[in-house]
């Protein structure tokens, strides 16, 4: 085999990681950052324990981070009742054990589907939600206390896949944020017997999937197929519309200044503005200003010009896109 090239030149866009179960997420992004991506994120961790959908970030693409975070996830779970522990799953210290033979079957699969009824969770004290500026995990390993924080949460579809008591397998869909262990930690405690979550695969990572996902030791073993993996940064977000614009155009959102909307879009539409050469520009939102909509611009791409951060200025009425 002929012998790797190191470093890779910096790569911009998306790679879909089928994270294992075991490392951390840090460490998987580590790993891809030797090799030569040095601007690098992701959009939503993992827990070492879980596998599955991690969305890296390279290059300029970590700038739409948010934009990707905020996207639906599906996951792919595994529970046992009978036992609680402080990280609410397998991985944690047994806090207390019950007996659980009076939870049917059916009880069971019902608790899960009833995760749909929730609109809030508490933050498991074991996470990497900071209180003052430091992780909870820190916290609880050195016995601080630290206060329970409750966050807002959908949960938009729940069912059991299969029921083996005392343990049970289910999909659940939910928006971005949820813990999973933090719905099985509470299914114990309503069932009256305790649960640990003892798997998790993610599926989905809205508009990303586990069939999309690449596996690291894949990319490890041929990183100079890194490039061919990666989903380039003008699909990254295939639920927005693209506007190409022309050069006039292209020239002014580069300075930060809010060009005129063509085409048929409502105001508060997100856009990706890109060249006529399909280079991302910008991330935009058509905004009504001086009795027309223009581009006001979210986050500037490639050279991320400093008006995009303020939303830009007008440009002048004879500066229209094509």
């Amino acid at each position: 085999m002929a012998e790797n090239k190191y470093p890779l030149p910096q790569l911009h866009g998306v790679l879909v990681l089928d994270k294992p179960s075991g490392p951390t997420s840090t460490r998987c992004l580590t790993a891809i950052k030797r090799l030569g991506q040095k601007k690098i994120g992701h959009a939503g961790t993992l827990d070492p324990l879980a596998a599955g959908v991690l969305v890296v970030l390279l290059g300029e693409a970590t700038k739409i981070a948010p934009y990707v975070m905020e996207g639906e996830k599906t996951y792919l779970g595994a529970l046992r009742l009978g036992v609680a522990t402080d990280t609410y799953d397998c991985e944690g210290t047994v806090t207390t054990e019950a007996p659980w033979d009076h939870v049917s079957a059916s009880a069971l699969a019902e608790a899960i589907a009833s995760w749909t009824e929730l609109t809030s969770q508490e933050v498991p004290p074991y996470s990497a939600a900071k209180h003052q500026g430091r992780p909870l995990y820190e916290l609880a390993r050195k016995g601080l206390a630290a206060p329970v924080k409750v966050k807002d949460i959908s949960v938009f579809d729940a069912q059991a896949e299969s029921v083996d008591l005392p343990s049970a397998t289910f999909r659940v869909r939910v928006s971005a944020g949820v813990y999973i262990r933090s719905l099985v930690h509470s299914l114990g405690m309503r069932l009256g017997c305790g649960a640990i979550m003892t798997a998790l695969t993610r599926e989905e990572s809205r508009p990303f999937a586990l069939t999309q996902a690449h596996s690291l030791d894949a990319v490890l073993a041929d990183p100079q197929s890194l490039p061919e993996r990666i989903i380039p940064l003008d699909k990254a977000l295939p639920h927005w519309p693209t506007t190409t614009l022309g050069p006039a155009a292209a020239d002014d959102v580069r300075r930060g200044i809010r060009v005129p909307v063509t085409g048929d879009f409502a105001p508060g539409t997100h856009a990706l503005l890109v060249d006529e050469a399909r280079l991302p520009l910008a991330l935009a939102r058509a905004e009504a200003t001086g009795g027309r909509l223009r581009w006001a611009i979210v986050r500037g791409l490639f050279g991320d010009p400093q008006p995009a951060r303020r939303g830009g200025n007008d440009a002048p009425a004879t500066n229209d896109t094509p």
